[in-house]
């Protein structure tokens, strides 16, 4: 996920029918992954409809302490490939962690740089104060708010069970020193063929934070394993110039059995 993830990525829309946030906006569990987990995406590049490999990205989850708290270390790296750096070199890295009782982030860490844009941001989330903590100041959040990495392991833990087709399901994030209410829109179910292979696959679009890479509006696609796992399977995304498609490569230590796999490539 860029600037604005994989994830995790959305800005408030006019005239949306909004789902109650209930357990899925606040106080939802850790049920779709372990400490261990480790996913690797390949990030292909098309801008005349012909995609090529221009990078990757990885996520892994270590469980630590911070402070006195059990915490889930999230890392996700990206990088575009050395070939390609002339075009748009990216290098970026974002960690989170997440209080594993609550799913609550305690702390956010942003080192990135895309093109010629740079950034590095450090957040300490008080969630007894309901404040964020940045190398700028400090800022009032809401209860259960997340940043840009928990967002995509919070919403893993969706049961998208409960909703139907065009639902959308509200969370907030913490961003830029500001609070986005956001949402993901759940599209159903379908097959999907990825480089990795065939799945059974959930179907829904974030509304996008305008970036350095993506643009803003509801045009992100994303794709996840319909399993108790939830792992990202693929995302398309047009981009300011050209278009997107990353796609999962490799998975190791999932914390259940790729059941939504239909046949390896």
């Amino acid at each position: 996920m860029k600037k604005h993830l994989l994830l995790f990525c959305v800005i408030t829309a006019l005239s949306w029918r909004p789902v109650p946030a209930g357990d899925e906006f606040c106080g939802i569990r850790n049920l779709s992954f372990q400490d261990g987990e480790n996913i690797t995406f390949n990030v292909f590049y098309s801008v005349v409809g012909i995609y090529i490999n221009a990078g990757s990205a990885n996520f892994t989850v270590t469980g630590e302490q911070l402070g006195n708290r059990p915490v889930y270390h999230i890392i996700g790296s990206g990088s575009s490939n050395p070939s390609y750096d002339w075009i748009f070199k990216v290098r970026d890295r974002y960690e989170s962690y997440i209080d594993t009782a609550t799913m609550k982030p305690l702390k956010f860490v942003r080192d990135i740089s895309e093109g010629g844009f740079k950034k590095y941001e450090n957040i300490t989330f008080n969630h007894q104060a309901n404040t964020a903590v940045t190398t700028t100041g400090v800022f009032k959040v809401p209860n259960c708010v997340q940043d840009v990495l928990s967002a995509i392991y919070y919403a893993r833990n969706i049961d998208f069970s409960r909703y139907q087709p065009e639902d959308k399901i509200p969370f907030m994030m913490f961003l830029d020193n500001e609070v986005f209410n956001l949402y993901i829109k759940y599209l159903g179910k379908e097959t999907i063929k990825t480089k990795y292979g065939k799945f059974h696959a959930i179907k829904f679009k974030p509304l996008l934070v305008k970036g350095t890479l993506f643009e803003g509006g509801e045009k992100m696609t994303v794709w996840v394993s319909d399993d108790a796992n939830h792992i990202p399977l693929r995302i398309e995304s047009p981009i300011v110039v050209g278009s997107v498609k990353v796609d999962m490569m490799q998975y190791r230590n999932l914390r259940y059995p790729l059941s939504s796999m239909i046949s390896f490539r």
